[in-house]
């Protein structure tokens, strides 16, 4: 299984939080990575989104289907992230639209195998792998982007 951590792009402040659009920054930068993303996907990647604004807009940068769930949205936890994602055993890849910190506690949790505050910055992708070795399960940090890198 693979398990991509998409942190959503750069937003505007303001309340309600979960209306909060992204700024032409942000548009930006969901443009940038979500081309990288769609060019390195696997074909049937399900993706989950976060109910907000501007979690729906850095998603659709990717112009595929997505379903929205409140199981990663904000103030989300690692376990319910997890679930909805199907981790290590759900097959083919999952793309996860969130936000901080759940997203860095998931990343500090599969790499440590310790709940920690980890920072994602705006609008970055982790990619992350889990296979069976030696009959050993592992965890696996495929990527790590940045749109300031493309």
């Amino acid at each position: 299984m693979d398990l991509i951590l998409w942190r959503h792009a750069d937003a505007e402040d303001g309340i309600p939080d979960d209306a909060r659009k992204l700024t032409a920054k942000g548009e930006k930068q969901a443009r940038q990575i979500g081309q990288w993303l769609k060019s390195h996907l696997p074909k049937g990647t399900r993706i989950l989104v976060s109910p907000a604004k501007r979690a729906h807009q850095t998603a659709s940068a990717l112009g595929l289907e997505f379903e929205i769930t409140r199981q990663v949205g904000t103030g989300a936890s690692v376990k319910s992230v997890m679930e909805a994602a199907g981790w290590p055993n759900a097959q083919g890849a999952v793309i996860v639209v969130g936000h901080q910190p759940t997203l860095g506690r998931i990343a500090a949790t599969l790499l440590s195998g310790i709940e920690a505050e980890w920072s994602i910055k705006k609008s970055e992708v982790w990619w992350f792998s889990n296979r069976l070795h030696n009959d050993e399960t592992q965890t696996i940090l495929r990527a790590v982007m940045s749109q300031e890198f493309l």
